[in-house]
């Protein structure tokens, strides 16, 4: 059976795929290793180390959730772009749960600097424009949108809502719902910076 040559490319990629199927945690390099059917020193001329490796599915998830997030809000503005927005977010937690894992964690400068990273950016500021947030205070909002997302899809993933009534899914389109109503009532007046002396 030939095996896939090996390439930076081709080992994130297995490790992309043993993070959805075992968990993020069981990415290392002589697991990634086992699974091409090389010696784990054979991966070291594509990948630093295990950091690397990580950051390299890091980086990865995030050009899988860019092409999401364009197919999402593509055409949309304000609330639909919103939705589509999170949408993207929510499907890609649910159908690729390692490669989520993958960043909800402090990436190494590689995936901050990478294309994807910029790309994710970009995307998160055009849904954005649609609301009345002076883009100085865009930070702020995004900050808002990540942990509010990311903290529901964390606690759906866990089955931190399956004992309760009625379904995530209700609470999900309020959760969206009640971002919508945030973003168009958003502060006209910057929060102090208590960080200053």
């Amino acid at each position: 059976m030939a095996h896939t040559p090996l390439t930076t490319a081709s080992v994130i990629a297995e490790a992309a795929a043993l993070a959805d199927e075992d968990g993020f945690e069981a990415v290392t390099l002589s697991a990634v290793a086992r699974r091409l059917g090389v010696r784990t020193p054979s991966l070291y001329s594509h990948v630093r180390d295990r950091d690397a490796l990580l950051d390299g599915v890091s980086a990865l998830a995030l050009a899988d959730l860019a092409a999401r997030i364009v197919e999402g809000i593509a055409g949309r503005a304000g609330r639909e772009a919103l939705e589509g927005f999170a949408a993207a977010h929510r499907a890609y937690a649910l159908e690729s749960p390692g490669r989520w894992t993958s960043l909800q964690r402090r990436v190494g400068e590689t995936a901050v600097r990478s294309d994807a990273a910029r790309e994710v950016v970009a995307l998160t500021a055009a849904v954005l424009r649609g609301y009345p947030v002076p883009a100085d205070e865009h930070v702020h909002a995004v900050r808002v949108l990540g942990s509010t997302l990311n903290g529901f899809l964390a606690l759906e993933r866990v089955g931190g809502f399956d004992h309760s009534h009625p379904g995530p899914e209700v609470s999900w389109h309020k959760t969206v719902a009640a971002l919508d109503a945030l973003l168009r009532a958003w502060p006209a007046e910057s929060g102090k910076d208590t960080t200053a002396p």
